[in-house]
């Protein structure tokens, strides 16, 4: 069974890779998404940190390692722009933005973020985050931390203390994955609020740091009843994707994702932080839609 499901994932990698010939990725900020780093989970999302290591040392290699924060500036900078009718073509002549802050860099950045938050986090991921100083976000699942409540995988969560260890580092950063990890494709706006306000607030009374940005459990999106509470409670919300945020045309409460698994070893690593690999993610996205049905949360 696992040979044919890593045949299958194997398979569905090829795929996109050919696709990415076709319709080569956009210029635009590449935006990671991991899980867990060393957790021994044998999960596709809980990465060896040797591997973990080696794709930290190419992307500090490549100078394109960039905050969330700063590229949402970037990408805020870059919609005003476009807006008021001044260039954005930030992948050629970006002397159009210079001053903007951050300033507009060589090549597309590349910005790291985690989802849900657990221990392995704080012991795996962030000492080699310092190694190699590249920054990083942490959307927290703020129940589990709060509750000390273990992950459906059996990851162990984080510990506020852990969360507030890994904040003083300056490379490590905090937002909200709502409080119970529930989909708000679901939920009536009432209890999503409370999700919303919730976690929100447990990071920033816990850690004392703002929490300004979203990701979506699953990387479901809401309902039309609820999208706008998150749009009013948050800077930016993130979804799923596989693809670059187009400067100048990207939505900020949509911004695309791209997850990293064990699967992608160092060549499909290479493609999805290049912004490639599009179609892998259609073909997840059609199965969610089957397998995300029935769920409650």
């Amino acid at each position: 069974m696992a040979d044919g499901r890593s045949l299958a994932l194997r398979t569905v990698k090829t795929v996109a890779a050919m696709g990415d010939r076709v319709r080569p990725p956009a210029n635009g900020i590449v935006v990671l998404i991991y899980h867990r780093v060393g957790g021994g989970s044998g999960s596709e999302v809980d990465l060896d940190p040797r591997a973990f290591d080696e794709q930290m040392a190419w992307l500090a290699a490549s100078g394109r390692a960039l905050g969330l924060d700063a590229a949402v500036d970037l990408l805020a900078a870059a919609n005003a722009r476009h807006a008021a009718g001044v260039g954005t073509d930030v992948g050629g002549d970006r002397g159009d933005l210079a001053g903007v802050a951050p300033a507009a860099p060589d090549r597309d950045p590349i910005v790291v973020t985690f989802d849900d938050g657990t221990a392995d986090l704080a012991e795996v991921a962030t000492p080699i985050l310092e190694r190699h100083r590249v920054p990083a976000t942490v959307y927290l699942a703020t129940r589990f931390v709060d509750d000390g409540v273990a992950f459906p995988d059996g990851g162990l969560p984080l510990t506020w203390a852990a969360a507030r260890d890994m904040a003083a580092t300056g490379l490590v950063t905090f937002g909200s994955h709502t409080h119970g990890h529930l989909l708000l494709d679901r939920l009536p706006p009432a209890q999503a609020a409370d999700e919303l306000v919730r976690s929100r607030g447990l990071v920033e009374d816990n850690l004392g740091t703002p929490a300004h940005h979203f990701a979506y459990p699953k990387a479901v999106a809401a309902s039309a009843a609820v999208e706008p509470l998150v749009r009013a409670h948050y800077r930016s919300a993130a979804l799923g994707g596989n693809r670059p945020n187009p400067y100048g045309r990207t939505d900020l409460h949509r911004l695309a994702r791209t997850a990293v698994q064990v699967s992608d070893g160092g060549g499909f690593f290479v493609r999805k932080a290049r912004g490639g690999m599009a179609l892998e993610d259609s073909i997840r996205r059609a199965v969610n839609r089957v397998r995300y049905r029935a769920a409650v949360g």
